[in-house]
């Protein structure tokens, strides 16, 4: 087989994936924000249950969950500023996962599963870039340059380290265990 033949399905195949893991992002941005695609409430029943689960003020969190998977997701299906995007998106369900581990790992249970596997999948294409067939490639990849991948996650890490365990610290003293 010539190599020919296989032009094209790498490019392909993170068009799939920043299709179905940005739009899937997207959507979950959309719940909390908007109450669409069966969100309940949009911003203010999201910032109740935010708060409801440790992230404090609520709104304001929801707020910010909301728009990084809105914004992200919508970033990584188009193809642009992935690092950025990626990151963002991964920093997003970062915060997820916390509040779902105490359920270990399969979601079918409440755990963490679904939150890693987006945020892995994020950052994978943050990492790999968005391929040509991305706003990213028609731009000259003026916003995916190499040394964007490690400052957006190092910069994301920095935060989403700060958010989750400053919610970890105020779960665990409502739960008793920081007196």
């Amino acid at each position: 087989m010539s190599c020919n033949a296989c032009l094209g399905r790498p490019d392909l195949g993170l068009l799939l994936l920043r299709l179905g893991a940005g739009g899937v992002l997207a959507a979950h941005g959309a719940q909390k924000l908007f109450g669409w695609f069966g969100g309940s409430g949009g911003l203010e029943q999201t910032g109740i249950a935010m708060e409801a689960v440790g992230y404090v003020p609520g709104k304001r969190s929801a707020a910010a969950a909301g728009l990084t998977e809105l914004g992200g997701g919508a970033l990584l299906a188009l193809g642009l500023a992935t690092p950025a995007a990626g990151a963002a998106a991964a920093g997003a369900m970062t915060g997820a996962a916390a509040v779902h581990a105490p359920n270990g790992f399969f979601a079918q249970e409440g755990g963490y599963e679904y939150a890693v596997s987006l945020g892995l999948t994020a950052t994978g294409l943050a990492i790999a870039g968005p391929g040509v067939f991305s706003l990213d490639h028609l731009l000259g990849h003026a916003l995916n340059r190499h040394w964007m991948v490690p400052l957006s996650m190092g910069v994301t890490a920095a935060i989403a380290t700060l958010v989750v365990g400053a919610r970890n610290k105020r779960v665990r003293s409502q739960d008793g265990g920081d007196e």
